[in-house]
């Protein structure tokens, strides 16, 4: 029933919206009727960004490797600052309504038209698979139903509501679905500060035990802490033995568990620690910093971002648009991150089963049992599928009014049917990933591809069609190869795999290089009408470039 009623809540209130939007011609989809005033386009920019990745995944960060992650979040925050000093403005006063729209108006080429379809459609590709995962993660946490189940449901629901809602009235779900997603995390912590932590006779948190029998499967291995003796059914390998659903007591103290050993804790058993903090990656330092510049840029040419520019009423609208998306995204980011410190403390056991994006959906359930816990539980599940709801309608949007013919309704439908069936199939062949790491991957194409056609196109004059395409297959097609083999899980040695893992640093200077010098031995090639498309790029709205 908390199942049930955790998906209906987001669906009804999208459903609303688009019974109150009424009907709209086609060309509605992708032209807004109205501007929307600042406020409300920076909530429904928050609403769609706050993804699977911002509500599951910060606080499945923090919960593995403390709050030194907080980096993440911080940085897609950041990008925002890069959108209002560089993009917002110039890309609301171009007048085109997609990514696709503004490269074949700023280079008159069909040619580069393409190539960001295809990059935009990667993007969103690769966008969409953590928000099937996290619905898939939450209904099984929630039911214990198979993972396709939650598949199935956004991607129906999506597919539906993609279909049926005019852009303006997009715009005013998503305002209103941040607002839900914000009180689905805030208003449990108000209560766990109301409702106060279980401790112990010391004053200190009690400690916290398995409410029914559980079997915790170790993915990788891990050396933990037992806070008293236990006695387990063990299959794998504990302490350097191998055993097969043999019955060992584990006493108080330190054990090392090997990858695949799977433990079976009877009802009211204390949960073990893990003994420091999860592994990081090879060269941590190169892949932080990797990662940082992919998010950060990435979040620039994020395309259902951008889109929602165009409900402003001008630059100048637009850049207070941008300016306090940072400001919403801030204070939202706050809650994952206590989520995650207090799993640290009351489920631990989330680290040895490495269902740490779990922790935002059990921590309420822990720390206020009963019918509290399970009304807090739904609260938190509600918001987790109202992420997973708006980020997916606003990316199948994206990626399929790319088409030159979206204005059709046939090819609108088509691209969102497309949209959605890439993903379905990667997901259900592909290894399971953390929601954030996900995100990071198409973060990591748009920075590679995207963010560098921006900024050169807006901002300067030389940049030629050659150098442009250059650059996008370049830098795109390097990101898409690079987190395809990502995702596959293939193994590889050494820097080499560090870079594959993390390509940011290396392809996005790579990628403006590329276009930079292509554009510089082809200078001939520069358009007559790229100075008419800079200065309407650039000066005042109230200034008519004729």
């Amino acid at each position: 029933m908390i199942a049930v009623a955790a998906f209906a809540v987001p669906v009804a209130v999208l459903a609303l919206a688009v019974l109150l939007g009424g009907p709209r011609p086609t060309a509605d989809v992708r032209l807004a009727a109205r501007p929307v005033r600042p406020l409300w386009n920076a909530a429904a920019i928050s609403g769609e960004y706050v993804s699977a990745a911002a509500f599951l995944g910060t606080a499945g960060l923090v919960l593995a490797h403390g709050p030194d992650l907080l980096w993440l979040p911080a940085g897609a925050t950041a990008g925002y600052v890069l959108l209002l000093t560089f993009v917002a403005g110039p890309l609301r006063r171009s007048g085109a309504f997609t990514l696709a729209d503004f490269a074949e108006w700023r280079f008159g080429s069909p040619a580069v038209r393409r190539l960001v379809s295809a990059c935009v459609c990667c993007v969103g590709w690769f966008y969409l698979l953590p928000q099937f995962q996290g619905a898939g993660l939450t209904l099984r946490v929630l039911t214990g139903a198979p993972e396709w189940t939650g598949w199935a449901l956004v991607a129906a629901t999506s597919l539906g509501l993609a279909l049926t809602r005019t852009v303006r009235g997009a715009t005013s779900v998503q305002a209103v679905q941040f607002w839900v997603k914000f009180g689905a995390v805030a208003l449990p912590v108000a209560a766990f500060a109301a409702l106060g932590p279980r401790l112990a006779a010391d004053g200190r948190p009690a400690a916290p035990r398995f409410e029914h029998a559980t079997s915790v499967h170790v993915r990788t291995g891990a050396r933990v802490l037992v806070p008293a003796d236990v006695r387990v059914v063990a299959t794998g390998t504990v302490d350097g033995v191998r055993r097969r659903d043999g019955r060992i007591v584990l006493r108080a103290g330190a054990h090392t568990v090997a990858d695949g050993t799977r433990l079976d804790f009877p009802a009211g058993a204390p949960v073990p620690r893990p003994a420091g903090r999860a592994r990081c990656a090879p060269h941590p330092l190169y892949t932080a910093y990797s990662a940082l510049l992919g998010v950060l840029l990435g979040t620039v040419g994020l395309p259902h971002i951008l889109m929602r520019f165009y409900t402003d009423a001008g630059g100048r609208a637009a850049r207070r648009t941008a300016a306090l998306v940072p400001g919403l995204l801030a204070l939202f980011s706050l809650f994952p991150a206590l989520y995650g410190v207090l799993g640290r403390v009351y489920t631990p056991e989330l680290l040895l089963s490495g269902d740490t994006d779990a922790v935002i959906l059990t921590l309420p359930a822990r720390v206020a049992p009963g019918a509290a816990g399970a009304v807090l539980t739904g609260c938190v599940a509600a918001g987790a599928f109202a992420a997973f709801l708006s980020t997916s309608c606003g990316l199948v949007a994206a990626v399929a009014g790319t088409a030159r013919a979206a204005r059709r309704t046939l090819v609108f439908r088509g691209g969102a049917v497309a949209a959605l069936a890439v993903p379905l199939a990667v997901t259900a062949r592909g290894a399971p990933h953390g929601t954030a790491s996900l995100v990071t991957v198409a973060l990591t194409v748009s920075a590679c591809s995207l963010c560098p056609l921006l900024v050169l196109g807006i901002w300067w004059r030389g940049l030629t069609s050659a150098g442009a395409c250059a650059g996008l297959a370049v830098g795109g097609g390097s990101a898409v190869a690079a987190g395809t083999v990502a995702l596959a899980g293939v193994p590889l040695p050494g820097p080499l795999g560090a870079v594959v893992e993390q390509p940011a640093l290396v392809l996005v200077p790579l990628a403006a290089g590329v276009m930079v010098v292509v554009s510089l031995l082809d200078r001939r090639a520069v358009p007559a009408r790229a100075d008419h498309a800079l200065a309407r790029l650039h000066l005042p709205d109230d200034i008519v470039v004729r």
